[in-house]
Parts: structure tokens; sequence; C-alpha cells
């Protein structure tokens, strides 16, 4: 079986000491020459992606890790401190780790995070996010103009693009990948 056989998005290897996760990986090949497998990297230490070849990489060691829920508690300085929703123990992580997750962490909201020997070492934020609208401008009406927006920071501290009708207090849901407004969350029905 070959090396990129056993590749998978999202896996944890060892490579050089480091451990990495899988981001992407392709195989090229041009005329004759062998097929090169090229791997996209984001070290779990540093944060930090990059690109190797196949070549550079040697022997592909997984490492076997594991999807577990944390809820994240408060900031403390350059860190953010989660609790594992089984152990109850608590991890500060530092937002190298956390990347441009930090942007979307919400106090008590809880977080699936890749684990590897029983440590948090990269958070899995899905693809849209719904977040509190905390401070905006009043609503207002376009006149008819659908695609004027305004400011709005989000209670996770992120402040992007909305709509002219959105109010404080609204939930929007929001892309993790580009930060922009995807829609507004339907309220749920008052009991009582």
């Amino acid at each position: 079986m070959s090396v990129a056989d056993q590749l998978r998005k999202g896996m944890v290897i060892r490579h050089e000491g480091q451990l990495f996760t899988v981001l992407d990986y392709h195989v090229a090949q041009t005329g004759k020459q062998k097929p090169t497998v090229h791997v996209k990297l984001r070290s779990l230490k540093s944060g930090h992606t990059g690109e190797r070849t196949l070549d550079e990489l040697g022997t592909i060691e997984e490492v076997p890790a594991e999807v577990r829920t944390f809820q994240y508690l408060y900031a403390s300085g350059q860190e953010r401190v989660f609790m594992d929703t089984e152990t109850y123990e608590q991890y500060p992580l530092s937002e190298q780790i956390l990347g441009d997750a930090v942007d979307f962490l919400v106090e008590e909201e809880v977080y699936k995070f890749l684990t590897v020997d029983e440590q948090p070492v990269s958070i899995q934020l899905p693809s849209t996010v719904v977040l509190e609208v905390v401070d905006t401008a009043p609503p207002e009406h376009a006149g008819g103009t659908t695609n004027v927006y305004k400011e709005a920071k989000l209670a996770s501290g992120l402040t992007i693009q909305v709509p002219l009708f959105i109010k404080n207090g609204d939930r929007v849901r929001v892309n993790t990948d580009t930060r922009q407004y995807q829609g507004k969350e339907k309220e749920k029905e008052k009991e009582g």
C-alpha cells in the first residue's frame, strides 16, 4: 500500500518529533517521473501551516487521536481555558493552538477538539456558527435596497457586516471560513 493511500484529511501524524494535522494532500505526476505526494500540514504546536512533499516526510507515523468535547470557560491573558465535559479537568490553550477559532469562542459554549494522549491539540469548528449580536446600529429599512450592510459586534468579540434590519439581541449565522453573515437564526418559540 502506498503512503498516499494511507493519508486522510484530518489525521494526526508525527514528523521530526512534532505533531501535525493533515489539512489536504494531492498526488502530482509529470511525464514519466514517479508520482509525488504533496501534503499540506498544520503544526499542532505552533498553528503554522506548510506544504511538504512525500520525499521530505519520509515514513508517516499516524498518531492515535480522538474527538472530545470541551466547554469554553474564560480568557486568561493570551490563553483560553477549557474544561473537559467528561473529566472536568481544565486546560489553558494558547491562541496559537486555537488560531482563528478565537474569534468565534463564546463563554460556556461547548466545542469539539481533536485530542492526542488526552490533551486537546486543535479545535474543530463547524462551517457555520450562531452568535448573538451585542452591539450594532438601530435597525433601519433600506428603501428597497437589499445589499446595504452595517457593522455588528458579536458575543465572541468578532465584528462583521450584517444587513440593516439586524438588531441587538438577534442571533446570526456566521461562516467560520469567510467570517461573513450567513443569515438570521430563527427565534425559538417562547413557552408559556
